[in-house]
């Protein structure tokens, strides 16, 4: 996505957002895999489901500003729509299992 508004499309301010909020999603799970205590998972997790909000929130602002065609939005949104489910799950089910620990 960030190549083609680069390319094809020369906008660079919002291409640069997503390239950053969306290559933070994966990297933020993996320092998660790695966490050194079940809160710096939680953590980890937490943002990673701020950066997925996030980099769904420019998809939405390319689409509404005509950056994107309405194909290209259908395509991409519903994965977007599915990280975030999967995000906010875990974050959900890690703070539950970690307030369950703590009795």
């Amino acid at each position: 996505m960030s190549k083609y508004l680069q390319a094809e499309k020369r906008e660079y301010v919002l291409s640069k957002q997503i390239l950053r909020s969306g290559t933070a999603i994966g990297a933020l799970v993996r320092e998660a895999e790695h966490a050194q205590s079940k809160a710096d998972f939680i953590n980890k997790m937490s943002i990673a489901l701020k950066e997925a909000n996030e980099t769904d929130y420019w998809i939405e602002l390319l689409f509404q500003s005509g950056e994107i065609t309405q194909d290209s939005y259908q395509s991409i949104k519903p994965d977007i729509q599915e990280l975030l489910k999967l995000l906010v799950s875990i974050v959900k089910t890690s703070k539950e299992n970690a307030q369950n620990d703590r009795k």
